[in-house]
């Protein structure tokens, strides 16, 4: 009896491709996010993924951090986008509300912000944000 192979799981950001057809193509490089939803989407993905790598490059270098740490008791466990402003491919800045779940040594919580990125040689990189209650 031969088995089908299993079908590749959705990507961790929430839309409804696989990772390597989603996000995966920006993490590795091979294209930038066209958004500035889609590089919010792809940064949740790379905490999911604990790519600090990518967290890093697509951080503007005006509030980078030097370095990322991953807390191994915190599991993301779904993301919702709640609002988005300008951030098109025709605009140079644009904001992300979202709502990021998450497990902590097994007990659940939320965190919420509203991110800023912009436009750096065309390219969408996360400014920071601020959180909401």
């Amino acid at each position: 009896m031969s088995r089908r192979p299993a079908a590749p799981a959705t990507c961790p950001c929430g839309l409804p491709a696989t990772y390597d057809a989603c996000c995966g193509r920006y993490h590795s490089g091979s294209a930038n996010a066209p958004t500035a939803e889609a590089l919010m989407r792809s940064r949740y993905c790379a905490f999911v993924r604990k790519d600090a790598a990518y967290l890093l490059r697509t951080w503007h270098s005006a509030t980078r951090p030097p370095v990322i740490t991953f807390d191994d008791g915190m599991r993301w466990t779904g993301l919702e986008i709640l609002e988005t402003t300008e951030g098109s491919a025709f605009h140079s800045t644009g904001t992300v509300t979202f709502r990021a779940r998450y497990t902590d040594g097994g007990h659940p919580g939320s965190l919420h912000e509203r991110s800023r990125f912009t436009r750096v040689d065309g390219a969408w990189v996360y400014v920071d944000g601020d959180f909401i209650e």
